[in-house]
């Protein structure tokens, strides 16, 4: 492990940490002076609808400027924000004016997924700290260069997942450690979901409120379709990585954070599209196996259009040597060998503890007060790229240093993508 995971651990992943936070989280009631507050750009409004929302609720940010590509979602945010708030946030369907602006302490990223790690890396380049949702990057080679642009430029770069700030969920990791079902070996993590068909696109025009360039941006060009925005380029390689990325990155973080992992020696996949005949690519249908030196295995299984999971809508079991425990969105279940329930608690899902963490770090400068720190952040990541790869490529994968692929021309190609010329990203 990581002389930074360790420190990060010790100091947030104990129950005394997770006690910490929640108290913490009762900033939010007092006031803050002008210079206690960040300054940030929130980009992308479908889920940065609900980010601008949580971070706008805490005395210790003010929302200079809201963009999307969007016009229509654009205005509808920006009313919101006066409404909420009780002042005007700046408009722009252009993040680099965002950029640009030295008043801007740091950007909330929450574009589409091929946008997440080039704005990212953009976005430390000038200066600015970064928010940026799950997963970090579109492919491997993203999050290695997010990583390096961290680095590099001595950015705050924390990735949206949350539960890593849950004090529930905080409470239930620290009781892993301490080891209260014994040596763990094995986790299984789910996610179930009833989607519809996304059917059967045509290419028609651009929508006049729709900047479909600038949302293309690094992707290289294909025609505008009539069921791709604002939703279902999830379910297109192009742009999206899938159930697997989507919401896998969640709960691989959670197994692999609980059982002290980092990076998979071997990984299965086996699925596809079973429930449509239509448009989408990804599968709706996946498991996955991560087999890891230390002598564990992480499963996977992905459910598009079936419920429910295999406990739930989403959630981790971790098994050991003397029981085990459940951990959902919000709550966590202890259980011994027998599968009594020992202990249950449950709490908040860490939204608001999770942003005021990160505006915490940006207001001391200190990444290691993040409780999702990108090289973290990007080591779960990687694990459903790895699936990804595994499935699209029909082959076991073999993993060697911090998971790169052994002997697998065909994997190793998907480790990063071609780009549209002169938005390549650059560290």
């Amino acid at each position: 492990m990581s002389g930074s995971f360790n420190r990060r651990q010790f100091i947030l992943h104990s129950a005394a940490g997770g006690a910490l936070l929640a108290a913490g989280h009762n900033i939010r009631a007092r006031a803050a002076s002008p210079n206690e507050q960040v300054v940030i750009g929130v980009i992308g409004l479908s889920r940065g609808r609900s980010l601008t929302k949580t971070f706008g609720s805490s005395p210790f940010c003010r929302i200079k400027y809201l963009c999307d590509v969007d016009q229509k979602r654009l205005d509808g945010v920006l009313a919101d924000v006066e409404k909420a708030f009780g002042y005007k946030a700046q408009g722009v369907t252009d993040f680099r004016y965002i950029l640009d602006d030295p008043e801007v302490d740091a950007v909330v990223l929450a574009l589409p997924i091929h946008w997440h790690a080039p704005l990212s890396i953009l976005a430390c380049r000038a200066g600015k700290d970064v928010y940026v949702e799950k997963p970090c990057s579109h492919n491997p080679q993203e999050g290695e260069l997010l990583v390096e642009a961290a680095r590099k430029y001595k950015r705050v770069v924390q990735m949206g997942n949350q539960r890593r700030s849950s004090p529930v969920i905080l409470e239930g990791i620290a009781r892993l450690h301490e080891g209260a079902i014994g040596r763990i070996y094995y986790a299984r993590c789910w996610y179930a979901n009833k989607r519809e068909s996304i059917g059967k696109g045509v290419e028609a025009p651009v929508p006049e409120n729709l900047d479909y360039d600038l949302w293309q941006g690094p992707a290289p060009r294909r025609p505008y379709k009539d069921n791709l925005i604002p939703y279902n380029w999830h379910w297109h390689w192009h742009w999206g990585t899938g159930e697997l990325g989507g919401n896998g990155s969640h709960t691989l973080d959670i197994a692999r954070w609980g059982m002290q992992l980092e990076y998979p020696t071997g990984v299965n996949a086996a699925g596809g599209r079973y429930r449509f005949d239509d448009d989408q690519e990804t599968p709706d249908t996946l498991v996955v196996s991560y087999d890891f030196s230390e002598g564990k295995t992480i499963f996977w299984e992905g459910l598009s259009c079936n419920r429910p999971g295999i406990d739930g809508g989403l959630g981790v079991t971790f098994h050991g040597e003397n029981g085990s425990m459940t951990i959902a969105s919000k709550d966590y279940t202890l259980r011994d060998r027998d599968g009594k329930v020992l202990d249950q608690q449950s709490g908040p899902l860490g939204d608001a503890e999770h942003c005021d963490n990160f505006l915490e770090a940006v207001r001391e400068n200190n990444p290691d007060k993040l409780n999702a720190e990108i090289d973290e952040a990007n080591c779960s990541t990687l694990m459903c790229h790895l699936g990804n790869i595994a499935y699209r490529t029909q082959s076991n994968l073999h993993c060697g240093e911090k998971g790169i692929i052994l002997d697998n021309e065909a994997a190793a190609a998907l480790w990063q993508r071609e780009y549209e010329p002169g938005w390549e990203p650059v560290v």
